[in-house]
């Protein structure tokens, strides 16, 4: 099957504003986002997380012991690929900065869990008692391209 030129074209924003799809996408479905970060010998790590939105910017939870929340503590580079299982040819890749804030409470992974799973964290997936300490990861997007 061939598509034609203007399908397969992407767009670009130097503003870094996510598109009103996106935003609707990551806000109505539970999306898997493969997030890449710099590892320490230059390679990307990749990982793929439970992600939300807050306005332009993208949060995910880990903890500092993960190999992501290492990388970006030393270099705050960061991809995010989010692309729709159902529409393969879909794509947003939001390239940016990310930030790290502790989260005691646990609070963001209780959120998409239930948002995810139907459960709070701890119960699906009771082996997190034993997570070292966790962390919000916010994504400040600096490009944003794609067809989503």
């Amino acid at each position: 099957m061939q598509v034609g030129r203007e399908a397969l074209s992407t767009s670009v924003t130097d503003t870094a504003v996510l598109s009103d799809e996106l935003k609707t996408y990551l806000d109505e479905e539970k999306v898997y986002a493969t997030v890449a970060t710099v590892g320490p010998n230059g390679h990307p790590h990749l990982t793929v997380v439970w992600i939300k939105r807050e306005g332009d910017e993208l949060l995910f939870s880990t903890t500092v012991s993960r190999q992501q929340a290492k990388n970006l503590v030393r270099d705050p580079r960061i991809t995010v690929m989010v692309n729709p299982p159902q529409r393969p040819f879909l794509y947003a890749e939001i390239r940016g900065k990310a930030s790290t804030t502790p989260d005691p409470e646990r609070a963001l992974p209780d959120e998409m869990s239930l948002k995810y799973t139907g459960k709070p964290y701890r119960e699906f997936n009771p082996a997190s008692v034993n997570d070292s300490e966790r962390v919000v990861i916010r994504i400040t997007p600096t490009k944003v391209t794609g067809r989503l």
